[in-house]
């Protein structure tokens, strides 16, 4: 153990603590966490937002094994002024990326025609990122949010750590050598603002809305300046729906997510059990990093946060655990606009002319002249032309769509976050939610050492229920909400207009009461299915369209969740390891369903030989027996998995699930159903051949290992890694790039990420198993660039430090108080 206040940190070697050091290492702790940090400066105003803090700061990190931080300070500011810091020398150059990004300053620093890694929207160029960005900034909006009082705007503890992440950010730099070649000497790794950090979290909050219709957005235009545009390209409704459909789809997206916790009827001491399993990418400004955030006397809570955030995204404290997952909720809506047959910047509200705002953007282009484009807003929200590539909503001289997104002008997230780390029970957190109504794209899933456990769908969605669709959507409409959930309603009546639950803390979102919630079932579990199948004995219903479907057909992970938790339930006698076998069991429910019918179906194909989709005949018999063999799981070392995976998503891509399966879904079995693969569908076996081919044709053995094909290289190392895609239904979910010519899966893209389990025994401590899947550092000169994704790959957890006296008697301990000079 070192106590230092030099501000880099340095590989360090592990030697055990005797007892004799642990109690020196306690007092140090002790001394410095109460007699070193400073009081609090007071909080910025409004003048000082958009320079870099200079306020004197500081805080005590603790390190312990893996790199995971344990940071103390004195209040929320010094909390925040740690966090910043410790996240900075972590991941300094995928921070430093997102305040470009944020700035809108893409374009000045990597060029016109680069692209963002999409972490803080959907943007597919920088261009388009920063002529949103650099206009929200114009617009004052994150500073006009800042500035609205609670409960609908930030509170002041957020606020203060929002201004102490900057300080602690700009600290590191100031104060460190950048090492990480990702950004080392580059000239946009800059100090950082109050409004930077709180930019970044508003980037998060409409990631489901605007972030997801940037190039809309700043593409739309009036049809004189854009030739061609009129009625003959406007959607057509039915395939308006599909495209919605698939736009909004939650399994098939880079974020998703498996969560259950058990109450006290399960478990074999009567409390509460949680395990977490966020699907998040593996690159970019997205990922998780852990850490323990104390405030003695005041909070002490550790988990994973979102990069760039203050708080604890997802995590667990002395008396309570919580995870999200990605809800089916659709946090945006469109209102068809009647424009002024004379202007089409002017549209028409109950036959009264309403002229758009402009907001005229210019940004900076590295080696080019200055872009500047203008955006066109609405009372609704600005005027979109897209939702995707697949959702054309063009800009006529008749008609235009203005996007509603209300997490526009919710910046409470971090404050609902900060409720659930000082929660002390699953109905504190009930409450925290009603109180602040922060979470903008997630439900939560919680479990308390009580003995209780709370699923709830509690977002911040525009306020459209069934009977406001029904009389106010256009025909766009009632084939996206139908479908998709997406409402189109009439711009030109004020009637149309969204109203107001009592309970709600803004205008036209649901209130709290409106949220689909189930507490205190034998188990709640969620897979990016709607709540209906929260726990498939107590169904939730009575809920709008909006916020999902009820009685349709769940998705195979969704199944196969739902099988593995209510059998656990239901033999009862549950703890945290049972929790951690469930998570890399790597079951695949699709090969459990189908695997049989598939090998006996391959066994009598004449000959042994299938025609592929080339019109080639290919020898399949050896992956009859392959297939017959196969475990069944997606473990590293199962044979056969490979070769299902392969033909599992050819047929998912050349057969329509009408066609798929001989039973179909019944809603009075949705777990069980649809059933019996059709193998007599025309495109079965196509996908065979054309599955055996190509893994010939990579020179992969038919009965190869999953994990010889499907792995990382870490420091010129390949880790295998487990688990499966999507349309397996496995519970660890990971999707990595097929590249034969690299020997397989080479690469993972995104899955389990941020993994913890956690219980309780009766004593002060949680017990906690976590896992980061990607490691601490996204910097390759790290010690802790790799070393819990040769964890993950091994299926080995990490035993989470919690307790003074755990965190004292770490190997790894090492004291560091960071301030600013």
């Amino acid at each position: 153990m070192r106590t230092r206040t030099s501000p880099a940190r340095r590989p360090r070697r592990s030697r055990p603590l005797t007892r004799l050091r642990r109690f020196a290492v306690a007092a140090t702790v002790l001394l410095t966490a109460a007699a070193s940090l400073a009081p609090s400066a007071a909080a910025d105003g409004a003048s000082r937002r958009d320079r870099p803090s200079d306020g004197k700061l500081s805080a005590v990190i603790r390190y312990t094994e893996y790199g995971i931080p344990h940071i103390v300070g004195r209040n929320y500011a010094q909390l925040g002024f740690g966090t910043g810091w410790a996240q900075a020398a972590d991941q300094v150059c995928v921070l430093a990326d997102g305040f470009v990004t944020v700035r809108g300053e893409r374009s000045r620093y990597f060029g016109a025609d680069g692209a963002p890694d999409n972490a803080l929207s959907s943007a597919s160029t920088n261009v388009s990122s920063d002529l949103f960005f650099r206009g929200v900034r114009d617009a004052g909006t994150v500073e006009d949010l800042l500035d609205v009082p609670p409960p609908q705007g930030p509170g002041s503890e957020v606020r203060e750590m929002m201004r102490g992440w900057a300080a602690g950010y700009n600290a590191w730099l100031k104060q460190n050598r950048v090492t990480d070649p990702a950004c080392r000497g580059a000239s946009w790794v800059r100090p950082v603002t109050t409004l930077d950090v709180a930019a970044r979290g508003f980037a998060i909050s409409v990631l489901g809305g605007q972030g997801r219709t940037v190039d809309g957005i700043t593409a739309a235009q009036p049809p004189a300046a854009t030739a061609g545009a009129g009625q003959d390209s406007r959607p057509k409704p039915a395939d308006a729906g599909k495209a919605a459909r698939a736009l909004l789809n939650t399994q098939d997206a880079d974020m998703g997510s498996n969560a259950v916790a058990f109450d006290g009827s399960t478990t074999a001491n009567g409390r509460g059990l949680l395990l977490g399993n966020p699907h998040y990418p593996w690159h970019g400004g997205r990922r998780f990093w852990q850490s323990q955030q104390t405030i003695p006397g005041e909070l002490n809570v550790a988990g994973g946060s979102l990069l760039g955030t203050t708080t604890i995204s997802i995590g667990y404290n002395a008396k309570v655990a919580w995870s999200h997952t990605v809800a089916t909720g659709v946090p945006l809506n469109l209102h068809e606009l009647t424009l002024d047959p004379a202007d089409p910047t002017a549209y028409l509200v109950d036959g009264k002319r309403e002229r758009m705002t402009r907001r005229t953007v210019t940004i900076d282009v590295l080696g080019g002249d200055p872009v500047t484009r203008t955006q066109w807003w609405t009372r609704y929200g600005p005027v979109v032309t897209s939702l995707g590539s697949q959702l054309p909503l063009p800009w006529t001289t008749t008609t235009a769509y203005a996007l509603n997104d209300p997490n526009a002008v919710n910046m409470r997230a971090a404050d609902t976050a900060l409720g659930f780390s000082k929660s002390r029970s699953t109905d504190e957190m009930a409450a925290t939610l009603r109180r602040t109504q922060g979470l903008p794209w997630v439900n939560t899933i919680a479990a308390d050492a009580d003995g209780n456990a709370l699923f709830t769908q509690s977002q911040v969605l525009p306020r459209i229920t069934d009977e406001l669709a029904e009389s106010c959507s256009t025909p766009l409409g009632r084939a996206t909400y139908p479908a998709a959930g997406l409402a189109v309603l009439d711009g030109s009546r004020t009637e149309c207009a969204l109203g107001s639950d009592p309970d709600a803390v803004q205008a036209g979102v649901f209130g709290p009461a409106r949220m689909p919630t189930l507490d205190n079932a034998p188990y709640v579990e969620n897979s990016n299915d709607s709540a209906w199948l929260t726990n498939a004995d107590q169904r939730l219903t009575g809920y709008e369209r909006i916020f999902g479907t009820v009685g349709t057909e769940r998705s195979m992970r969704t199944r196969g969740a739902i099988e593995d938790v209510a059998g656990m339930a239901e033999r009862g006698g549950l703890t945290v390891k049972d929790l951690q076998r469930q998570q890399f069991a790597n079951r695949a429910p699709a090969g459990d369903l189908a695997s049989a019918d598939v090998a006996r179906a391959c066994a009598a194909l004449p000959g042994g030989t299938a025609t592929g989709s080339d019109g080639k005949a290919v020898d399949v018999s050896q992956a009859c027996e392959v297939i017959k063999r196969w475990d069944r799981t997606m473990d590293a070392d199962s044979r056969g998995a490979l070769l299902f995976d392969r033909f599992w998503r050819k047929l998912n891509a050349s057969v329509p699930p009408a066609e798929r399966w001989k039973v179909p879904y019944s809603a009075a079995d949705p777990v069980n159903t649809p059933h019996t693969l059709n193998t007599d569908a025309p495109g079965f076996a196509p996908a065979l051949a054309d599955a055996v081919a190509e893994l010939r044709a990579a020179d992969i053995a038919l009965d190869a290992k999953l994990g010889d094909h499907q792995f990382v290289a870490r420091g010129g190392k390949r880790l295998p890694i487990h688990g499966g895609t999507e349309s397996l239904g496995v519970w660890n979910k990971i999707e990595a790039a097929w590249d034969a010519a690299g020997g397989g899966y080479s690469e993972v893209r995104h899955g389990s990420s941020h993994i913890q389990a956690v219980g309780w025994d009766g004593s002060r401590c949680p017990v906690a198993r976590t896992l980061l899947s990607y490691s601490q550092s996204s910097n390759p000169n790290s010690p802790h660039y790799s070393d819990q994704t040769r964890l993950y790959a091994d299926e080995r957890w990490v035993r989470a430090r919690f307790c003074e006296k755990d965190i004292r008697r770490s190997p790894e301990l090492e004291v560091v108080r960071v301030r600013e000079r």
